[in-house]
Order: structure tokens, then C-alpha cells, then sequence
């Protein structure tokens, strides 16, 4: 490889104990520029070979990636690949930096340096047995920071912003930070007590991920941030005030069993912090057992949607409303909530409602609905929907299902839903009936599931008033129905009919079908295989 002495381009070196692949050949290679990946350093056999490469000359090179694969022989391997990583220091005007896989206790001390001021992308991985991490806070340029698989870091502070003489804010152009599968680390220490908001002042995004030890509280002064991200941070249980990130939109809090706020804690009332967040437009909060409330005040005035999972303790509270919210999901979660006040989500467009056990009432007492769909599933308790009907004129789908105890649908579904398209009821055995008045008129789909009492009304459905209903399925195990459809059920616009598990039926009824557009295709009804099942007159060949 040495003999390439006008090699300008090597994107990837794989390096060998054989001659022509060991590492010292790079430094005949005077001309590289770009990127160099040098691949299964642990071939290194010694630290002069390292610095046999001369990286530190390689002025053009705007991309090093530094790679070690495992092996199983540990023994004094944590200070060679140190002597070996000591020796590789790139050329100063370097911007974009990878190292993985490094097994050594602690990197050299050229890694972080400020003489590095061209460095934007840095990427740690894997440095699993690591103390601590680099100090990187003096990078004048550093903007991306990846830091993944840091196994012994116990504790992040001073050493990690670097320098403490310096007048340059620590991490003074870092827009991403993300911390990754760090297993034993538990606290993370401000930059200066005194002055805590001096690091990250340009921050916009910040990923915490798979760290299940960290309990203490995190950095709270971050003027820029816009996403923030904590996933499987298991023992994390300091309040987590999102009030104090002014211009945070994005918030997701995965699997954080511990935490039991959002909201801004005494200490910081005590300190007269009063800055609110009124930017947050997504929040996204999953399995956080232990939650018991959101901000307080304006701080979710902007918010757009709001998605909770798994959250049982979690109250939401129903004094204020929430004027921006346009998609709001609940999924097992909200046990303290008992009734949903449409008033109060002026903007809403989406709402989808599951295993909120102690939901008893969807309400409506003001304006006119702007939702388009309603999806509410598995609440057991759930008796009514607003006195005198649902008014949404706009809804077009409207799924409800697992409701042992409702009896009715909403009234006046033919005037206040004129825009509905999709209708679907499943295993709601009290419902009886459709109001009266019957079905809005623009329906295109109608799926009915495990309503015994709503099949045996189907004569009143009206159905053949339905001029735009295409998709029609019904299942269930009704006893006495023996014979599908009956005359005049059907509209004659169906194309897609489904009869499913209804193990008493016996006969498929010609004359209820034979004025149906789709009837030379009838091959597209699904229907019971049960041996009993008969067809009268003429209908075509079923297929089963």
C-alpha cells in the first residue's frame, strides 16, 4: 500500500499484522484527503507502528474514523489501544471524528484539545471501559456530540466540559447532543452552580438514551433547546422542568418509570425562576408509571398533539383548555378521568381514547366539534355521549368499541354528522338501536361487531337510504338470524359485503341481493363456512 504515494482517495483501510496492511504504510501515503476509516486497529502490534502513520500530517484529511473490533484478550490491551489512539492524533483542520470500539480506561489527552477548533461532528462509541468521558466543551466548533456505550461513566461533570480558565461558554456552537446506553451513569453536574446557564447555550436537540441508573437532576438552563428525547432512563425521578427550555416544540418520555413531574419544582419557584415554555407543540410521554402531572399554566398553550401511554396515574387536567391541540391520543392511561369535554379542545381534529377504564361521558355544550375523527376503544364504563347529540359537522370517522354499559349512539347522527364516512361498532352488546332519524347519508363504510342486540334491529338500519355505502361487515352470533340479508336491507351502491361468525345462519336470500350493482361479482361476499349454510334461487357459485 505504501507504494501508492499519489494516492489522493482511500475511504477505508483495513489493517493487518502482515506486510503491505500494517498501519505504518499510511505514512507513506503523504497526499489522502477526505475520508479515512481505518478498520481492526487491535492489529496494531505496537505504539511506534501508530505513529509510523503520521495522521498528524495529513493536513487535507477532513474525516477520520477510528475502528477497533472486540476480542476476548484483555490483558494489557486497555493501555496499548491508549498508546495506540495517542499516536494517531489527526492534523489540526480535522472537522469530522469517529472512534469505536476503543478499549481503553481513558483517551489521550489530545482528544478535546482546543487546538482541534475545526472539529463539527464527533462520534464516541462503545468506549466501554471508559472512567469518564473526554473533555470536549472547548471544541469551538463541535456541533453534532455522540456519545454511546460509556459503561463505567458514573458521573458527568467538570471533566467534561473541559478548561475551566477559559472565557469560551462550554459547548458554545453545540446544536445535538445525544448520550446513549450508558449503564452505571447516575448523576449529570451543571457546569457551575453559580452559573449553570453558561454550557449548551446553543443547544437545540438533546437525546438521552438507555441509561437506567441516572437519578439526579439534569441540566435545566438551555435557552435554545427545541427537541428533547428520554428513553428508558428507568430510575430518572427529579422533576423535569419543561417550563425552563423557552423554546422547546418536541418533548418525548419513553419509558421513565420514576418520574413523577413535568412541572417546574419548589426549588426553582424558590430561585424566582419564572421563564415559561408556551412553544410546545408535540408531547409524547410513554409508559411513565409514576407520573402524576403535566406543566402548570401556559406552558402547553402552543401544544398540537399530545400522545400518552401506559401513564394511569397521570391526570389531565380538565380546568383549562387547551387551545392549540389538534391530535390527542390516551392509551391506558388517565385513571383519574371521567368525562371528555369537547369544549375545551376548540382545535381538535383527532382523538383516540383506549383502556381509560374510568371514562363514563364524551361532553358537548358550546360550539360546534372541528374533529374529524373519534376513536374509543375499551373503556368499560363509558355510558353516553352529549345530551342531544355529537355536533360535528367535520367528523368523518367514528370508531367505538369495548363499551359494556353503553345503550345508545349519539342522537341526530343524520343532522350532526353529515361529513361521516366511516362508522365502525364493535363488541357494544347493550346498544340496541340507531337513533331515530337513522344514519348519516354520506356513509361509505359500516362495520358492525359483536352487537347482538344492534344485528337484531338491522330491518331498521335503513340502509337502502344510504346511496353512497360501498363497504358493509357484519358479524356476530345472534342466535335467531338464520336468513341474510332480507329484502330491501341492502342499498344497491354496496360493492364490498361481509357476513362473518353468524353460526346460526342457514340461507343467503336472493331477493335480498339481486338488485345490487356488484351482484355479477358476488364472489367478493364473505360468508360462514358452516355446512348448514344454504343458497337460495340463483345465486352464483360462494366462494369460502
Amino acid at each position: 500500500m505504501g507504494r501508492l504515494k499519489c494516492l489522493q482517495t482511500l475511504t477505508k483501510f483495513i489493517v493487518s499484522k502482515h506486510n503491505g496492511s500494517r498501519i505504518g504504510e499510511l505514512g507513506k501515503l503523504l497526499k489522502l484527503k477526505g475520508k479515512l476509516s481505518i478498520w481492526d486497529l487491535q492489529n496494531v502490534e505496537s505504539v511506534k507502528d501508530a505513529l509510523d502513520a503520521n495522521l498528524k500530517d495529513r493536513n487535507y484529511l477532513e474525516e477520520l474514523v477510528l475502528q477497533w473490533n472486540d476480542t476476548s484478550d484483555k490483558l494489557n490491551i486497555s493501555d496499548i489501544q491508549r498508546g495506540v489512539l495517542e499516536n494517531l492524533q489527526p492534523h489540526k483542520n480535522l472537522k469530522r471524528l469517529t472512534i469505536n470500539n476503543y478499549d481503553g480506561e481513558s483517551f489521550p489527552n489530545w482528544i478535546g484539545l482546543p487546538l482541534f477548533s475545526n472539529i463539527t461532528y464527533l462520534d464516541l462509541r462503545n468506549c466501554k471501559y471508559c472512567c469518564a468521558l473526554p473533555p470536549l466543551g472547548q471544541l469551538s466548533s463541535l456541533n453534532e456530540l455522540f456519545i454511546d456505550g460509556f459503561d463505567e461513566v458514573v458521573k458527568v461533570g467538570p471533566e467534561f466540559y473541559g478548561n475551566n480558565s477559559s472565557t469560551m461558554k462550554p459547548f458554545g456552537m453545540l446544536k445535538s447532543l445525544r448520550l446513549e446506553n450508558m449503564s452505571k451513569w447516575e448523576e449529570w453536574f451543571p457546569f457551575c452552580a453559580e452559573n449553570e446557564g453558561g454550557a449548551f447555550p446553543r443547544l437545540e436537540k438533546l437525546y438521552i438514551v438507555m441509561c437506567p441508573e441516572l437519578r439526579g437532576r439534569l441540566p435545566v438552563h438551555l435557552p435554545s433547546l427545541v427537541k428533547l428525547e428520554i428513553s428508558k432512563c428507568s430510575h430518572l425521578e427529579s422533576s423535569l422542568p419543561i417550563e425552563l427550555f423557552p423554546k422547546l416544540t418536541r418533548l418525548d418520555i419513553i419509558g421513565c418509570k420514576d418520574l413523577e413531574s413535568l412541572a417546574v419544582s419548589e426549588q426553582h419557584e424558590h430561585d424566582g425562576i419564572t421563564d415559561l415554555n408556551s412553544c410546545l407543540h408535540t408531547l409524547i410521554i410513554d409508559r411513565g408509571l409514576s407520573l402524576i402531572s403535566l406543566p402548570r399554566g401556559d406552558s402547553l398553550s402552543a401544544l398540537k398533539m399530545l400522545l400518552i401511554n401506559d401513564c394511569k396515574k397521570l391526570e389531565l387536567p380538565m380546568h383549562r383548555q387547551y387551545s392549540s391541540l389538534s391530535e390527542l391520543s390516551l392509551t391506558a392511561s388517565c385513571d383519574s378521568l371521567t368525562f371528555f369535554p369537547l369544549d375545551l379542545f376548540p382545535k381538535l381534529k383527532s382523538i383516540k381514547i383506549y383502556g381509560c377504564m374510568n371514562l363514563k361521558s364524551l361532553e358537548q355544550h358550546g360550539r360546534d366539534s372541528v374533529i374529524s375523527q373519534i376513536k374509543i376503544h375499551n373503556c368499560p364504563n363509558f355510558v353516553s355521549f352529549p345530551k342531544g347529540g355529537l355536533r360535528a359537522p367535520a367528523l368523518t370517522k367514528f370508531s367505538i368499541g369495548g363499551f359494556n354499559s353503553l345503550r345508545s349512539m349519539p342522537d341526530k347522527m343524520h343532522l350532526l354528522l353529515p361529513s361521516l364516512q366511516s362508522l365502525e361498532i364493535l363488541d357494544c352488546p347493550e346498544v340496541e338501536s340507531f337513533p331515530e332519524g337513522g344514519l348519516p347519508s354520506n356513509l361509505k363504510e359500516i362495520t358492525i361487531h359483536r352487537c347482538n342486540k344492534l344485528n337484531e334491529s338491522r330491518m331498521g338500519w335503513g340502509l337502502q337510504k344510504l346511496s353512497s355505502l360501498v363497504s358493509l361487515k357484519i358479524d356476530g352470533e345472534t342466535e335467531d338470524v338464520e336468513s341474510f340479508p332480507g329484502i330491501g336491507l341492502l342499498p344497491s351502491s354496496l360493492t364490498h359485503p361481509g357476513i362473518y361468525e353468524f353460526t346460526h345462519l342457514k340461507c343467503l336470500d336472493n331477493e335480498g341481493f339481486q338488485h345490487l350493482t356488484f351482484f355479477n361479482n358476488w364472489r367478493s361476499v364473505a360468508a360462514p363456512t358452516s355446512s348448514t349454510c344454504q343458497k337460495r334461487a340463483c345465486l352464483p357459485p360462494l366462494t369460502y
